[in-house]
């Protein structure tokens, strides 16, 4: 369909399939050494589905607070496993970190992958004491902003919300009725609004986006839209592109991070 090309983020990323093989392996013995170390707590029940499910990892001393990490892959791929990794630089921190897995298109919609990961970080925070820190990334950065607005959370939980983070953002569903990807979807002009954080008045909340300056124009537009309607200014490192700006969060000594956990 006519932005099918526009919205595809691995045949313009060189070595693609090399991250996701990454990601993979570089999660998987970062919760081997984690078991080893008893802190990790994995595959937690939030629902009735299989994939209704979180890891929970732990700092060494008590958390300052929790730490929620949303994965994207466009509402159809990858599950919580596949990051585990990305919990290093909040751990150094102190912040326990939840991975959430959800049901996948289309099997479920948007709106009840939205629904379901308010219940999965009402489930993980009612672990955790403290305040929250709520990131995702592409299709979790939708859902991490989602949960920044006024039905995104319940009241005393959005009391707790110290910072969103939205990396690569899809702030705006309306385009991705253009894309072959609807027929998973199923997104008509209603429900493509209601879903759009661009469209929910800008929460009282302290609201970050990153989106790196070599992704695809799109991801660029997307992120100026959501700044635009929650008058945020995005953080453009001019170096990064879809797959590597995630990095940062594993990075305890990365500026970026830094700043989301100060």
């Amino acid at each position: 369909m006519r932005l099918d090309n526009d919205y595809a983020n691995a045949p313009f990323i060189p070595g693609a399939e090399g991250f996701i093989e990454r990601w993979k392996s570089q999660a998987a013995a970062f919760r081997a050494d984690m078991l080893a170390r008893d802190a990790a707590q994995l595959d937690i029940a939030y629902g009735q589905s299989e994939r209704q499910r979180f890891d929970l990892f732990l700092p060494e001393n008590p958390p300052k607070g929790l730490f929620v990490f949303v994965h994207g892959g466009y509402w159809l791929r990858f599950e919580k496993s596949d990051w585990s990794h990305f919990a290093q630089g909040p751990l150094a921190h102190g912040w326990a970190v939840a991975m959430p897995s959800y049901d996948l298109c289309p099997r479920v919609s948007i709106a009840q992958i939205t629904r379901q990961i308010s219940q999965a970080i009402v489930q993980s925070a009612g672990r955790i004491a403290g305040p929250l820190i709520l990131a995702g990334h592409s299709a979790g950065g939708h859902l991490v902003a989602r949960m920044a607005c006024a039905d995104g959370l319940p009241q005393a939980l959005h009391e707790r919300i110290k910072r969103v983070l939205a990396i690569s953002p899809l702030a705006d569903l309306r385009p991705l009725m253009e894309t072959s990807m609807n027929a998973d979807f199923k997104l008509d002009s209603a429900s493509a609004r209601d879903e759009s954080p661009v469209f929910a008045p800008k929460p009282d909340l302290d609201v970050r986006i990153w989106v790196g300056g070599a992704e695809r124009p799109v991801f660029l537009q997307q992120a100026a839209w959501l700044g635009s309607a929650w008058q945020v200014v995005p953080v453009i490192p001019p170096e990064c592109h879809h797959f590597d700006i995630i990095d940062a969060l594993k990075d305890p000594e990365n500026d970026r991070l830094l700043d989301v956990l100060a």
